[in-house]
């Protein structure tokens, strides 16, 4: 499996834009191949830390080089962040639990 962790701030200017094009390229995302999920989170501070899963690298790059994906990167690392850092990871190791609620 491969996370990608988008953790970033949006110039407020342009937050209505970022949410336009964030909900227009969620739903193309889901119907990639390869697709597990996405979830967004928000920090006090306004920072946001996005976990996008594929399972695998090669479903991931298909979805980075996405040509209207390449658009709406573009316009983000030019317009719509104030800060952007993306960090690409393969899973060594992954545990989970689930309650019993015994």
């Amino acid at each position: 499996m491969i996370v990608t962790i988008f953790r970033s701030h949006l110039n407020p200017e342009h937050a209505a834009e970022y949410h336009e094009w964030s909900e227009r390229m969620r739903a193309p995302a889901q119907t990639m191949p390869g697709f597990i999920s996405i979830k967004t989170l928000q920090a006090e501070d306004g920072e946001r830390v996005s976990l996008v899963e594929f399972d695998s690298e090669e479903t991931q790059r298909a979805w980075h080089d996405n040509l209207e994906h390449r658009q709406a990167q573009r316009l983000g690392r030019e317009k719509l962040y104030k800060e952007l850092q993306i960090q690409v990871c393969s899973i060594v190791r992954q545990y989970s639990s689930e309650s019993t609620g015994a």
